[in-house]
């Protein structure tokens, strides 16, 4: 099932439930802008090099679109449609005042030198910089970008707009960027964890966890957890999967990741099994926080853990999405679970609007605040209607959407 499937799946289920008109789910599904450009720029050696990049703009009845910018192979326009549509409903799950974007260019970075990566970059922005800005459509960091891809976004979108940091956001700290930034989707999974391990009775120290990815999303989550008392037992990258059943020790594993050039491998401190023996351990929380559809038909009789925590972009295809709720295993979806990184990034946007910054204390505090917030309404939309942790955020999502389509005038 293609991503752009697999969302819209998901989307019609809680449709259905709301009894949202046919009309209007076509309004609803359908992007608001679709643009394809043709990026070249030189390499090192001279020659000149033609890659594909996309931006699809979803939805702007909530505000201006938000959404990363992805450089991986495996981007196309599917898989970009159908993360633009899950940023529309991210947002408005967490109400914060955005619609949903995302872009992508059709490469593996790691194949790039530092200048070819800014030269690729500087060629995109040239490609795209009259349908982007502060009020129409803000990107973001996303797999295989970083602060420093988003400065040369910047610094290269202003050549034409003029000086507006608020065009952008992930950027460093000391060029406008948020404090917590780069910690804020897996803190925001942490947070989230807590809140419904509570829910269901389960205390900290009870809740044996393994997380898969040590990346910046698993490794920050992996630390949140510990410091919170979860024993967490399990970590993997590509090198393979960690194991301890009394605990990893995770400072240790967050300090050697960063010393050995953000991998695990040759980490001693642990057993150490394949990479995707992780998913089927024996643990009472499961965190996919690597790739999409990791999960499937296949390998969903062998999970074993009671609570799954979705901290990347579509770990669970449908089918075992199904098979697993058959289960009574808790699911908490990924437009909610991996929200933190798109509500920080709005609080960059908030603090370049207003040209103060926020202290990293407040940054937290604001961050708590607001994924507790979403956390409960989905929780309760959840009780309320008997649906799936997932319909029910998927529910409060179109029915915000649709309220300000009607309000806009957009379904008139």
């Amino acid at each position: 099932m293609r991503a752009s499937e697999s969302t819209n799946l998901y989307f019609q289920q809680a449709a259905d439930q709301l009894k949202t008109p046919e009309w209007m789910r076509k309004m609803l599904l359908m992007p608001k802008r679709e643009v394809t450009v043709q990026v070249s720029f030189e390499r090192d050696n001279g020659s000149v090099e033609t890659v594909v990049g996309y931006r699809v703009q979803h939805d702007n009845a909530r505000g201006p679109m938000k959404g990363g910018l992805r450089y991986h192979p495996a981007v196309d326009l599917d898989e970009v449609r159908a993360l633009a549509a899950l940023m529309t409903w991210k947002t408005a799950v967490t109400e914060l005042p955005y619609g949903g974007a995302k872009g992508g260019i059709a490469i593996d970075p790691k194949t790039l030198s530092k200048k070819e990566l800014e030269r690729m970059t500087r060629a995109f922005v040239d490609a795209i910089h009259e349908i982007v800005g502060p009020d129409t459509d803000i990107p973001a960091p996303d797999m295989g970008t970083n602060h420093e891809v988003m400065s040369w976004f910047r610094n290269q979108w202003e050549k034409y707009h003029g000086f507006n940091p608020a065009v952008i956001t992930g950027k460093p700290v000391e060029e406008y960027g948020a404090k917590g930034r780069e910690e804020a989707t897996g803190r925001g999974v942490g947070l989230l964890a807590v809140k419904l391990l509570k829910r269901v009775n389960v205390r900290p120290e009870q809740c044996r966890t393994a997380i898969q990815g040590f990346g910046n999303v698993g490794s920050h989550a992996s630390k949140f957890l510990f410091e919170s008392a979860f024993p967490v037992v399990a970590v993997s990258d590509l090198s393979g999967t960690y194991y301890n059943a009394k605990g990893l020790n995770i400072p240790e594993m967050f300090t050697y990741s960063i010393k050995n050039g953000n991998r695990l491998e040759g980490f001693t401190g642990a057993e150490r099994m394949p990479a995707e023996a992780l998913l089927e351990l024996d643990v009472d929380l499961l965190i996919p926080a690597a790739l999409g559809d990791v999960i499937t038909k296949e390998n969903a009789s062998s999970i074993r853990a009671k609570t799954i925590i979705e901290a990347a972009n579509g770990p669970i295809d449908p089918e075992a999405d199904a098979l697993l709720s058959a289960r009574r295993i808790l699911i908490l979806p990924d437009i909610l679970a991996n929200a933190g990184g798109v509500t920080v990034s709005y609080f960059e946007w908030v603090q370049n609007r207003q040209h103060y910054r926020w202290t990293l204390d407040r940054v937290r505090q604001e961050l708590d605040h607001t994924l507790s917030d979403a956390f409960e309404n989905v929780w309760q939309q959840s009780s309320n209607h008997d649906v799936s942790l997932r319909t029910a955020a998927f529910m409060l999502a179109i029915s915000r959407v649709q309220r300000a389509t009607e309000l806009g005038g957009g379904a008139v």
